[in-house]
């Protein structure tokens, strides 16, 4: 069982990434981030994830389809709302 670190709120999608995602894709990277795992993030950057979960700040994470598609998954600060989007529907 996977530990949450922070609650998601409300998931939600875009059309793009529900389209070229698979579901189970996306149900893992919502687990691995809503545990601290933010994926394909550089060392300054899941230092600022980190620091962001502290403070209730947005959090953002990076993750990669098996297709090699990247996927971003964004949580609001207050923590009503995550999305999974992909980077070219920001």
């Amino acid at each position: 069982m996977t530990t949450t670190t922070f609650p998601l709120g409300r998931l939600v999608a875009t059309p793009n990434a529900m389209a070229k995602i698979l579901h189970q894709e996306i149900l893992v990277a919502l687990q691995r981030h809503a545990s601290g795992d933010w994926g394909e993030m550089n060392e300054f950057d899941w230092s600022e994830n980190d620091l962001s979960l502290k403070e209730g700040f947005r959090l953002f994470s990076v993750y990669r389809s098996e297709r090699g598609i990247k996927f971003w998954i964004i949580t609001e600060a207050d923590r009503r709302m995550t999305t999974v989007l992909l980077p070219e529907d920001y």
